[in-house]
């Protein structure tokens, strides 16, 4: 569902002179708004369409000063609509309450008498994140359906992913799997370009064809001639039978030429030769083979640097790179990390020797903080490294060998594990925090909210800082 108009705040308020203050003054500033005047009032307007914002009372009617009727509507809005803003109004006697909701989940408090400047920039800011919050489930959403749709026509062989960013080079890989035309995977190392490569031979008309995988970058220079062209017995010292090569035997299949960018200048001439006609001799041989067979490749490097440096052959490059698939990084596409891990955790910990069953909290804010230079390769590797030294059910950060990453506890009050949104909202803080070198201020402008919203953010979610000596640079 897309929300193209502005979505309202619900003020929630007993007090007709109250209520009817917040709608003048929201409507002065053309800000939509619905009201009730009760708990049930508002949950029931809750059930029935999307909120932008929340502001709500903590007590209803005469005499009530404890804040419990507060506690328990905000409770129960959290469970009618889980990711709306909730912005408490609260007098000084509630106030101890007020700031209780907060840790568990409120956006923030006002205090009445509210200032009206305050009070709109707070709502102005809740209605834009909420908005921004809304596109992004909006997407993800589309992202579930594109790829169960792309699954049920089409054999992904087992890829887990959920961003958007991995899910268009899936698509446009499945789109030109039908094509014999060269296609060149880029990405940097251990991003999984090998995957792409066999989602392009699993929907070809080659399905059933053979499927070479050839690492160029693991052959020998002197030998890169007789592995991709095969060589006649006696063609080189000690080839004593006739060795057949990855062209031939990749015939009416594909072939797929990992790091290309290791290929020496002579055996790029030799290659182009062979996309040019698909002809080619075995080393020692003056006959001429035919092989019909799509060529897939990947490289982690920048060829055209290499072609810059006499280092890549040019004509080559564009013979190979009719299509170019790129493979993003795995810190381009964080929504992976955490389903690529518990894939991986299974894998690993089916062995009779692991105990390992579940991340723990801390680990999970770890994988998702961590800068995963080694990509999904390296990832795999700590999660099955996870399951084999830990000593517990539970994987710590240490696990891992991520120990120092995540490390931050939620505070003692709360005993209930992070969730994705949560996870992405520390690392959001941290970037914050990190880009202001520490200050609060800075960091809560950069965020677009109040230095005491942020120090309640950070509360919430664990956050602290290191104090630096009175009047340094990143006094606090």
């Amino acid at each position: 569902m897309s929300h193209s108009s502005p979505l309202p705040v619900l003020i929630v308020d007993d007090q007709p002179a109250v209520v009817t203050a917040l709608e003048v003054l929201l409507d002065l500033h053309d800000i939509p708004h619905l009201s009730a005047s009760s708990p049930d009032g508002a949950l029931q307007i809750a059930g029935s369409r999307t909120l932008g914002v929340v502001l709500q009372d903590m007590n209803f009617g005469r005499n009530q000063t404890s804040g419990e009727q507060g506690i328990e509507l905000f409770r129960a809005l959290r469970q009618t609509q889980t990711e709306v803003p909730i912005l408490i109004m609260t007098a000084w006697a509630s106030l101890e309450t007020a700031v209780q909701l907060v840790k568990e989940g409120a956006a923030d408090y006002i205090e009445k008498p509210w200032d009206d400047d305050k009070l709109l920039a707070a709502l102005r800011n809740l209605l834009r994140l909420r908005s921004l919050q809304l596109e992004n489930d909006q997407l993800r959403a589309k992202v579930r359906e594109t790829r169960r749709s792309l699954a049920q026509g089409h054999d992904l062989c087992g890829i887990v992913y959920e961003s958007a960013a991995l899910h268009q080079s899936i698509s446009l890989a499945v789109s030109i799997a039908g094509s014999d035309a060269p296609v060149l995977v880029t990405g940097p190392s251990g991003s999984g370009k090998e995957r792409l490569a066999e989602i392009i031979q699993a929907n070809s008309r080659r399905s059933q064809g053979p499927f070479i995988r050839v690492n160029v970058g693991a052959i020998p220079e002197e030998l890169m001639e007789s592995e991709l062209f095969g060589a006649e017995a006696g063609a080189y010292t000690g080839l004593s039978r006739q060795r057949i090569g990855h062209f031939e035997s990749a015939d009416e299949g594909t072939l797929f030429l990992d790091e290309i960018d290791a290929l020496s200048l002579s055996g790029q001439v030799k290659l182009l030769r062979v996309l040019q006609s698909g002809d080619f001799q075995r080393l020692g041989s003056s006959r001429t083979l035919h092989s019909d067979v799509r060529v897939l490749s990947a490289t982690n490097a920048d060829l055209t640097e290499a072609i810059a440096a006499g280092l890549f052959r040019e004509d080559l490059y564009f013979r190979l790179n009719v299509v170019e698939l790129r493979v993003p990084g795995l810190q381009e596409r964080p929504d992976d990390i955490l389903p690529l891990a518990e894939f991986f955790l299974e894998k690993h910990s089916s062995s009779r020797e692991s105990r390992a069953t579940f991340f723990g909290e801390k680990s999970r804010i770890a994988l998702v903080e961590h800068e995963w230079p080694g990509n999904v390769r390296e990832l795999e590797n700590r999660v099955h490294r996870a399951t084999l030294v830990s000593i517990s059910e539970e994987i710590s950060p240490a696990d891992l060998g991520l120990a120092g990453e995540g490390e931050l506890p939620k505070p003692e009050s709360s005993s209930k594990p992070m969730a994705a949104d949560e996870i992405a909202e520390h690392k959001q803080v941290l970037r914050a925090l990190s880009r202001a070198q520490g200050v609060v201020a800075h960091a809560a402008s950069l965020l677009g909210i109040s230095r005491q919203a942020l120090y309640r953010k950070m509360e919430r979610l664990g956050i602290e800082l290191e104090r630096r000596a009175k009047g340094g640079p990143n006094e606090l």
